[in-house]
C-alpha cells in the first residue's frame, strides 16, 4: 500500500443530500404534505432565474434535502435515511395518510434497527430509521 501525504480536510459537516426529481413543485407537495418536512430553502438562480434551488428537511434537522431538476442523471435512483423514536408510529401515520408507495409493515432484522421504505413519486427511497437509544 502506498502512504501518500494528506492535507487535513476543511470538510466539517454532511449537510446537504440532493435527489433529482422531475417535478420539483410535486416534489415539495410531497415532502412537505406527505413526510411533514419543512421548506428551507426556495430560490432562484441564473442569468434570468431560469434554475431553482429548493432544500426541504424535518423540524429540528441540520441536514437537508435538495430536490433538483434532472441535470446529470435522469430523476429517482436516489436514498436518504431518516430517523424517528417511533418507527411504528410513523408508519402508521403515513399509512393513514394514504397515497404513499411504502413497505406494508416496517422490517425487524436481527443485528439492523427497525426501518421501513417510502418513494417519493419519482422512486427515490427514504428510509425511516429507528433512532439509536441516548445513553
Amino acid at each position: 500500500m502506498t502512504q501518500t501525504a494528506h492535507t487535513p480536510t476543511t470538510v466539517t459537516n454532511l449537510g446537504v443530500v440532493m435527489f433529482t426529481v422531475t417535478d420539483q413543485d410535486a416534489a415539495l407537495a410531497f415532502y412537505t404534505e406527505k413526510l411533514g418536512f419543512e421548506v428551507r430553502g426556495d430560490t432562484r438562480f441564473g442569468e434570468h432565474d431560469e434554475w431553482r434551488w429548493l432544500e426541504v428537511a424535518p423540524p429540528g434537522s441540520t441536514a437537508r434535502l435538495a430536490l433538483n431538476p434532472p441535470m446529470n442523471a435522469p430523476p429517482g435512483g436516489g436514498g436518504i435515511g431518516v430517523e424517528t423514536t417511533d418507527v411504528l408510529g410513523e408508519h402508521r401515520r403515513l399509512t393513514a395518510l394514504g397515497d404513499i408507495d411504502l413497505d406494508p409493515e416496517p422490517m425487524a432484522t436481527p443485528g439492523a434497527p427497525l426501518m421501513f421504505m417510502v418513494r417519493d413519486p419519482d422512486g427515490n427511497v427514504v428510509v425511516v430509521v429507528e433512532a439509536p437509544m441516548k445513553t
